[in-house]
């Protein structure tokens, strides 16, 4: 029996205007090391085959010597350049694979640096059974749906609500072909992928517990949060041999 491959798009395209900081968030330094490193660390270690690591056209140079070869990160086998927004680079990733595409891709925002092999495989686990496999947390807060003035209009129920994270893992063919429905109409105001695909293939999709510290940094605050993360537990150093 043929055995599965499993790609993961790994997101490093986003400008990151809220870190009012001129460099990108995903190559800030965290605890000495650039932050896309962790997850790609992480994804380096995983079941993994491969790693795409899409980024803006005119860091893909520096990715490759900087973050790539620096690190000896050897599951990174193309790096592409991404899109305007956050859908177009997840496409331009899934383009890339067309030629020799996987049974699974796992699409994974570089931004969160604590993604955990526990969170990748149950992932995979819910893509194999269920066509998707999310991964999401219950919310700790309650959520109101505000209207157009900022009334409230609903408030529902808190047990129902689930913030949602990356990894979103999926069948190749499954995802791809409803990334390209979304391009070929011109759909844009798609927020993550498993949004793709519920509202072009009109599919449910499963939600897989994730954790409360895979966060995304998106905020100058959000790193002091990563860094106390990190403080309370050991590092694991890259291997640069």
């Amino acid at each position: 029996m043929k055995k599965e491959t499993y790609t993961a798009i790994i997101l490093a395209a986003g400008r990151g205007s809220r870190m009012n900081s001129s460099m990108q968030k995903q190559y800030m330094q965290l605890n000495g090391y650039p932050l896309i490193c962790y997850a790609l660390h992480t994804f380096e270690k995983s079941c993994v085959d491969e790693i795409v690591l899409v980024t803006g056209a005119k860091e893909r140079d520096y990715c490759r010597t900087q973050i790539v070869e620096k690190y000896n990160f050897r599951k990174v086998k193309k790096i592409v350049a991404g899109g305007s927004e956050r859908y177009l680079s997840v496409y331009e990733g899934l383009r890339a694979l067309e030629q020799d595409a996987p049974d699974l891709v796992l699409i994974h925002d570089g931004a969160r640096p604590f993604v955990t092999q526990e969170i990748i495989g149950r992932t995979i686990d819910a893509a194999k059974q269920y066509g998707s496999g999310i991964a999401a947390m219950p919310s700790k807060d309650t959520v109101k749906i505000a209207d157009a003035d900022g009334f409230s209009v609903q408030t529902p129920p808190r047990a129902n609500v689930w913030t949602i994270q990356t990894p979103q893992t999926f069948p190749y063919n499954t995802i791809y072909a409803a990334y390209q429905a979304v391009t070929d109409k011109g759909i844009n105001d798609v927020t993550d992928d498993a949004m793709v695909l519920e509202r072009i293939a009109g599919r449910r999709v499963k939600l897989v517990e994730g954790s409360y510290q895979n966060i995304k940094i998106t905020t100058p605050e959000d790193l002091d949060v990563a860094a106390s993360f990190i403080s309370n537990r050991p590092v694991e150093f890259f291997d640069k041999n």
